[in-house]
């Protein structure tokens, strides 16, 4: 296939709106090859291990543990890899060294429970810090196998917050601040513009980058970092506003959804859709994912992400659902802009209110 079929800076933005990235087009056999590579070249030799989700939130406890505890390996994980990534850092860390899971839940124990197994049979500590939504029964899973879990209430703080006060260290103002401009983006409080800042800096540089970065100048980031910033931003608000544009508005019994398709910053198309009336927004996302958003009208988006293939907090949460069998169905999602999906997703709120009104 000739690359400039997939390749991001010769597509129209028209057309990069309706399409997955890049990356969603290497089979996943390389993508984990690479992973395997990489997690074997960053985590041997390591005394700590740290396995976060690289947005800013899982990169500023990245932060805060390096400040604490001096080098400490990185290895990136999103929600949907943890049990792989998991899985690989007990293939590699040497017998004996630290471990900490930052800003990740699992969405059930039974996908992780083998290799989380091995990791704490290895490891001479497992600690754990997030701000998700956590069943009991996994929660109790993790501890019973001697790993330290600290959550944090998922309504007031962030993963950042769960680490500077778990971490038995003196941290100064600047990672106190640091934790609580983070919080602002994470919880879209959006009470502190350098909140954004630092959400679009992790979403668009390096984790290693992001991270050397936020611990040299705390939670506000150099003047050629914001001039790169506002360079980028003016592709993603392009992005965001196509997404508005294509929005249509469901009645789901006392709920008003707004539903839309494409390749754009959730948060800011989902907090259009809530000025425009909306008590919840779904983003469905041209890699099959999507985003749930609440409001003070709709607290139950977890809820909603728990039925397919997803999890999260009461306001916000994320799912994929289990719809793509192959290449064809993927072909079905962007051209008809992730109706299928939609659906799926729409259905999960009806069986909420139906769930409601049986009891």
């Amino acid at each position: 296939m000739n690359d400039r079929l997939i390749d991001d800076d010769h597509l129209p933005l028209a057309r990069k709106s309706l399409l997955p990235g890049t990356g969603f087009f290497y089979p996943d056999s390389f993508d984990e090859e690479r992973a395997d590579r990489e997690t074997r070249e960053t985590v041997t030799g390591a005394e700590r291990v740290v396995i976060a989700d690289p947005d800013a939130d899982g990169l500023a406890c990245v932060a805060l543990i390096r400040e604490a505890f001096g080098p400490t390996a990185l290895v990136p994980a999103g929600p949907h890899d943890l049990s792989n990534a998991i899985d690989r850092v007990a293939d590699h860390l040497d017998a004996g060294a630290r471990v900490f899971v930052c800003d990740l839940v699992p969405d059930d124990f039974h996908y992780i429970a083998g290799q989380f197994e091995r990791l704490t049979e290895r490891a001479s500590a497992v600690s754990w810090f997030d701000h998700h939504q956590w069943d009991e029964e996994d929660a109790e899973k993790v501890r019973s196998h001697g790993a330290r879990l600290v959550v944090g209430d998922s309504d007031e703080e962030c993963s950042a917050d769960v680490t500077l006060a778990a971490l038995d260290h003196e941290f100064g103002p600047r990672w106190a601040e640091l934790a609580a401009v983070t919080r602002d983006h994470d919880l879209w409080l959006r009470e502190d513009p350098r909140s954004d800042d630092l959400a679009d800096f992790a979403y668009w540089t390096d984790p290693e980058e992001y991270v050397g970065i936020v611990s040299e100048h705390g939670a506000d980031l150099p003047a050629e970092i914001e001039e790169y910033l506002a360079e980028q931003r003016v592709e993603k608000e392009a992005l965001i506003e196509r997404a508005v544009e294509r929005a249509t508005i469901e009645e789901i019994g006392p709920w008003t959804v707004g539903v839309t398709y494409g390749r754009c910053s959730q948060n800011e198309v989902a907090e259009a859709l809530r000025e425009a009336g909306a008590d919840a927004a779904v983003v469905v996302k041209p890699s099959g994912s999507a985003s749930i958003r609440g409001s003070d009208g709709f607290e139950r988006c977890h809820e909603v992400a728990g039925q397919v293939n997803g999890g999260g907090h009461p306001k916000a949460a994320g799912c994929k659902p289990d719809i793509y069998g192959d290449m064809l169905d993927y072909a079905n999602h962007w051209t008809t802009r992730g109706a299928v999906t939609k659906q799926v997703i729409l259905e999960a709120f009806g069986r909420l209110l139906k769930n409601e009104e049986a009891q």
